[in-house]
């Protein structure tokens, strides 16, 4: 089977970014392409709006500075901060399929004015095709026979999850991301998605569009836990970039004190 063009969006708060939040693209975009499973043409990573009020979720400002950062050396994951630029807060559902939209109508409109900062540079290289059937033929094969590209939802285990938790998420939300849409979980130390899958209905149903990739590589770095480090006056040197943590301590985000000059090296 193939899943045909695919772009990975993961959506979170990213307070701040780790690198286990870049590391899913990689491992998600290798796995798809050893087993012949698609093509992925981008990468979209997609931070919350300040009015999902998550505790210790920093202004947009700052986690959009803090992802440009950490993807500044990226040559396929984007930001797009669409989400964060609503009157509120987005559901997941609906920010996957804005973004599924925007790419496809931009692809086959031929339409080459300037795109948004977020879209792929492979899908923008789509665009530069002139005929038509050759430009459809490029994006068909897709599961279930739709053509065009289609924004997966990019997830830890932890995220598919809580999909099991009551009043978290609506049934229509799950039947849209899933069914339609689809997921890449990657798997973590002590989970077992697949028996999650198995005993979830919805989720059984469409077990064909739910693909699991195994971390091998064991990482269980997450913000909370930068953001304990930071608090505490601790090192987080190693756990996400340097700039990033440069960032955060200039601007004595997550309750850090300001570092002086020679205190500095210990509080990256």
């Amino acid at each position: 089977m193939s899943y045909g063009k695919i772009v990975l969006m993961a959506c979170g708060s990213f307070s701040p970014p780790t690198y286990m939040h870049l590391r899913l693209f990689e491992l998600a975009k290798d796995y798809i392409h050893s087993l012949n499973l698609g093509n992925v043409v981008g990468g979209l990573v997609s931070p919350v709006h300040d009015a999902y009020g998550k505790k210790d979720l920093v202004a947009a400002h700052h986690r959009i500075s803090m992802l440009k950062l950490a993807l500044r050396t990226s040559s396929w994951i984007k930001i797009s901060e669409w989400e964060t630029q609503q009157a509120g807060w987005t559901r997941t559902r609906i920010s996957m399929q804005y973004h599924e939209d925007m790419i496809n109508n931009f692809v086959t409109s031929g339409n080459h004015t300037e795109p948004p900062s977020w879209l792929p540079d492979d899908v923008i290289n789509l665009n530069s095709i002139d005929e038509p059937d050759n430009l459809m033929e490029k994006l068909n094969g897709n599961e279930e026979g739709r053509g065009g590209v289609t924004v997966k939802l990019l997830c830890g285990a932890d995220l598919l999850e809580s999909f099991a938790t009551p009043g978290l998420w609506s049934d229509e939300d799950l039947e849209t991301i899933v069914g339609r849409h689809g997921l890449v979980v990657v798997s973590r130390a002590g989970s077992d998605p697949g028996r999650f899958i198995y005993e979830s209905d919805m989720l059984y149903k469409h077990r064909k569009n739910v693909l699991i990739v195994t971390n091998y590589v064991a990482n269980d770095v997450s913000s909370t836990v930068v953001r304990r480090l930071l608090r505490r006056g601790e090192s987080a040197k190693y756990l996400t970039d340097d700039a990033v943590l440069a960032y955060a301590r200039a601007h004595t985000l997550y309750g850090q004190r300001a570092c002086d000059t020679e205190a500095a090296a210990r509080c990256s």
